[in-house]
């Protein structure tokens, strides 16, 4: 836990699931300065927040928190920033309507008078969501993004002047950087060019050719990502009625080769962002028959699994926290593998070999076999015995 302070309080903030192993904060320099850009306090007039405030992409409820007596709105694509938002207002005794929590696929509100906006990672992402929130936007809007000065690009400033209107930028205060834009009603109102679909190729396994369809934000939206598609050509053989977890699923690929070889199967999706189970639900529909069994969770990896209710957990885990290096997500999938797995259950893992996660593996769940490799990749088992 870190303690954020501004001028007029100070906030004990954490990240969610609270790990005391983790060395990373909930709020970093770009977040501050935002704030002390609203407050007035960087030489700048204070923003009027009297109006309808919207944050979005407040990644774990730090600028949310500290503006919760304006009473936010915050549009957030991760469950994760979502529960850290809701225990971070508790931790700080803020009340827990204080923030209207809204999903990156939910409706936008209709006016929009303070706008901020925390530059995604994903330059995609933040086109869509400017295209849907640009209707609400007027002429009296303030517009302020935020985000490291590694995060900003002329990419990302063109995208503000071309949706939302002229747009500037600060100078940079501890590696961070502010966006003033300023909006330009008279602009064009287009529709987002989200989602993308295309044909997956070849040597793509048992989906190759079927259509995919891909929400922005999501990790290699716009093609197939080598990992998966070493994974495709090494998943497990199986039939019968398994109870099969696409965990992590992103835009459902390897769940749906999972379902099109085992029809009998039964199928879940999980991922922590709206937009990627909201991709492997539109994949998965579009190419199997109306009786295809599956569910589709926006969660914290298999933390709410009932023990013993899986039989097969395919996965892909992610080794970056936004701009950050971490294993701790993917150790937080394994373990909740191990837990909603059957005894005599199976966890299979593709990875770059360079992680070493099957020295994790081997820990958790005492057994870890290399079931194939090549230069950059590893496809694991490991089994609850």
């Amino acid at each position: 836990m870190n303690r954020l302070t501004t001028s007029g309080a100070g906030y004990d903030l954490a990240r969610h699931p609270e790990d005391p192993r983790d060395p990373f904060r909930a709020w970093d320099a770009a977040d501050a300065y935002l704030l002390q850009h609203l407050e007035g306090t960087d030489g700048a007039d204070p923003v009027d927040l009297s109006g309808r405030v919207v944050v979005v992409g407040d990644r774990w409820g730090a600028l949310s928190t500290v503006l919760a007596a304006h009473r936010p709105v915050q549009i957030s694509d991760s469950c994760l920033a979502q529960r850290a938002t809701e225990a971070n207002l508790e931790r700080n005794g803020a009340d827990a309507d204080a923030v209207r929590l809204l999903s990156s696929r939910d409706t936008p509100p209709d006016r929009i008078d303070v706008l901020l906006v925390r530059v995604p990672k994903s330059l995609a992402f933040l086109e869509d969501q400017l295209h849907r929130l640009a209707p609400a936007v007027h002429a009296g809007t303030v517009v302020v993004g935020t985000g490291m000065v590694k995060e900003i690009h002329t990419s990302t400033l063109n995208l503000f002047e071309r949706i939302i209107g002229p747009t500037r930028t600060s100078l940079a205060v501890r590696k961070a950087r502010l966006i003033h834009c300023t909006p330009d009603p008279a602009l064009p109102r287009t529709p987002s060019p989200w989602p993308l679909r295309y044909a997956l190729p070849a040597d793509a396994g048992p989906v190759a050719g079927r259509t995919v369809t891909n929400h922005a934000g999501i990790f290699c939206a716009d093609r197939l990502d080598i990992g998966t598609r070493f994974f495709l050509k090494h998943l497990p053989a199986r039939s019968g009625p398994d109870r099969v977890v696409d965990l992590g699923c992103g835009n459902g690929v390897v769940g749906l080769a999972a379902a099109l070889t085992n029809p009998d199967a039964t199928l879940t999706f999980i991922d922590e962002s709206h937009q990627a189970v909201a991709s492997a639900e539109e994949t998965l529909r579009a190419n199997t028959g109306p009786g295809a069994r599956a569910r589709f969770i926006v969660g914290d990896a298999l933390a709410g699994a009932e023990p013993g209710s899986a039989d097969l957990v395919l996965n892909n885990p992610p080794f970056h926290s936004h701009q950050a290096t971490t294993d701790a997500t993917a150790r937080n999938m394994f373990y909740g593998a191990r837990r909603a797995l059957r005894q005599g259950g199976e966890l299979w893992v593709v990875a770059n070999r360079h992680l070493g996660h099957h020295t994790a593996l081997r820990r958790i769940f005492g057994n870890c076999t290399t079931v194939a490799g090549d230069p950059k990749f590893v496809v694991l088992r490991a089994v609850k015995r």
